[in-house]
């Protein structure tokens, strides 16, 4: 299962250093982040022990939504050493997404 990032837990896990992470941000009531939803769980899976693959609920995160100028969901961030190295909005494929996070493995 993805994990669950939230305002008071998204520094301690999504920007620790030597650290990899894939950050999703959704709303239940937008339906393309349904659309995105199950191919974050998929990567969760595939890529566990090498990168932290999961997604904040931008209606009851909004510190860290804000933060990060997220305005269109989904946003899918890519972290890696604390750091946005690549961004994403809208739908995508699971190969488009693995391709970038394999980029910054």
């Amino acid at each position: 299962m993805a994990f669950e990032f939230t305002d008071s837990n998204f520094s301690d896990t999504a920007l620790g250093d030597n650290n990899v992470s894939v950050v999703d941000f959704w709303a239940e009531w937008c339906g393309p982040c349904r659309l995105v939803g199950p191919v974050i769980e998929d990567l969760s899976k595939e890529y566990e022990g090498r990168a932290l693959v999961g997604k904040v609920n931008v209606d009851h995160n909004p510190e860290t939504s804000m933060k990060y100028g997220v305005r269109s969901i989904p946003t899918i961030l890519f972290i890696k050493d604390g750091e946005v190295v690549d961004k994403h909005v809208g739908t995508a494929t699971k190969a488009t997404l693995a391709q970038k996070l394999e980029a910054i493995l």
